[in-house]
């Protein structure tokens, strides 16, 4: 039975679909997820969000034939790895997605990093010294083999996740197709205005990753308190009877954003739909002001490339 209490918020991309405002991220986990996805579908979330690197595309594709929804009435997206960012592996791995998944084509369909790992199967590959082998594959090179991917019906839309503005910009100059998504960290701790504007310029929605912001444990211990537990948030949520995680959601959808909360727990699935609500005017303007300019997620070390050059939270 799905949930009334929220307002199905959906937003417009530039190829004319429509995406659910509220996403279900499937990154972590992975055991879980099955349970999870199927409760999500049942709760009335539409829009699915996994990755070739998470490992969860079968357990979603399972809970999606589970949940007896109609395909066409599920928004999913997921994403090419590092390790397949040479042209002639981009199709390939993609029908690999669309075999776990068990569909027969996606949503949205985004490169997950503009850095290439060395090609083959290892989805980290390290060399003896276990250090990630990188490869000298150009981002441009792997978007124009994604282009072609538009045309083989296996793909509704192609979009990037975590590029710099230059790199975006790059990207516009030397390719044809706008991406229609560009999937980045974005919550009221990095709220990245210019760059958002930058996006809103160019007709490329943004869907927020880590919307909950230093919540995820992976982040480690961090100098500041948790975003969900923020006073500015959560005094703006008892206005409306909601919590401080739900706020950071409204706020993401405010500002014309989808949002990817994730979650094993039934209940917590639930609260986080009804982050869809309306915020006043005045209480987004009080929550813009809380701008930290703190960024969670940075694995330039590991990777061995330098990300968010000219972004704000770069360290």
């Amino acid at each position: 039975m799905a949930s009334a209490s929220f307002q199905n918020t959906k937003f417009k991309l530039n190829t004319g679909d429509h995406i659910p405002a509220v996403g279900f991220g499937t990154w972590q986990d992975a055991n879980a997820q099955e349970s999870a996805v199927l409760h999500a579908l049942q709760s009335g979330y539409r829009h699915i969000d996994t990755a070739r690197i998470y490992g969860t595309e079968p357990a979603v594709g399972k809970a999606i034939k589970d949940s007896g929804i109609p395909r066409k009435e599920i928004f999913i997206t997921t994403k090419l790895w590092n390790n397949s960012h040479h042209p002639d592996d981009v199709e390939p791995t993609l029908d690999a997605s669309l075999k776990d998944l068990e569909v027969d084509y996606l949503d949205l369909y985004l490169m997950h990093w503009p850095s290439a790992f060395a090609r083959g199967d290892a989805l980290i590959p390290k060399d003896s010294k276990g250090k990630i082998q990188t490869a000298d594959i150009d981002y441009v090179d792997t978007w124009k083999a994604m282009e072609k991917l538009l045309k083989t019906g296996k793909v509704r839309a192609i979009g990037i996740s975590n590029f710099s503005k230059a790199e975006l910009e790059r990207l516009l100059k030397e390719t044809t197709v706008v991406p229609a998504a560009h999937q980045i960290e974005l919550h009221p701790y990095l709220q990245q205005h210019s760059f958002t504007d930058f996006h809103r310029q160019k007709g490329i929605h943004i869907t927020q990753y880590s919307p909950f912001g230093n919540s995820n444990e992976i982040y480690g211990a961090q100098e500041i308190g948790l975003l969900i537990k923020d006073p500015v948030l959560t005094e703006v949520g008892k206005k409306y009877g909601k919590s401080g995680a739900q706020v950071a959601l409204a706020w993401g959808i405010a500002h014309g954003h989808s949002v990817l909360p994730k979650s094993k727990t039934p209940e917590r699935i639930r609260q986080n739909l009804e982050g869809d609500f309306k915020l006043s005017a005045e209480d987004l303007a009080t929550l813009d002001a809380v701008d930290k300019k703190a960024r969670f997620n940075d694995p330039s070390e590991s990777f061995g490339y330098n990300f968010y050059t000219d972004l704000d939270g770069k360290k």
